[in-house]
């Protein structure tokens, strides 16, 4: 007769000799910059803009659920820019944000979307959908 830990031995020994694939489909916030901003419109690429800043509690609700909505296979072409709200005023100005949190799409050169102070990931994630 066989005991568990013979069994559980013979169990772990064999699940080690399955190979594991590891999948990584993720999009990378960068900071904004017009020129790279630019390069992505040029390219026809979705553009996620997020309106940002370090204080705000908003977005710091949100970082975790674009970080996970970005993580998804449908997103792996799309450019992520982050836009200091403090930092650089006037690309704030230039992109029309009026408030941190802001959450802009594109599809390339056309915006397709945005949100102000939205922490729902359902309707976060209808947003960036607007993107492919």
């Amino acid at each position: 007769m066989i005991d568990r830990r013979t069994m559980l031995k013979a169990a772990g020994a064999g699940l080690a000799m399955i190979p594991t694939v590891s999948i990584s489909f993720a999009a990378t916030s960068a900071p904004f910059s017009r020129s790279a901003f630019a390069e992505a419109q040029k390219a026809n690429r979705p553009i996620l803009i997020e309106v940002h800043a370090s204080w705000c509690p908003t977005c710091r609700a949100q970082a975790p659920i674009i970080s996970e909505l970005i993580a998804q296979p449908q997103y792996k072409n799309l450019a992520v820019f982050r836009v200091d709200f403090d930092g650089q005023r006037d690309d704030v100005r230039a992109l029309g944000a009026q408030a941190q949190s802001t959450l802009i799409v594109f599809k390339g050169a056309t915006e397709v979307g945005r949100s102000v102070g939205d922490t729902r990931r359902d309707s976060i994630a209808a947003l960036l959908g607007k993107s492919v």
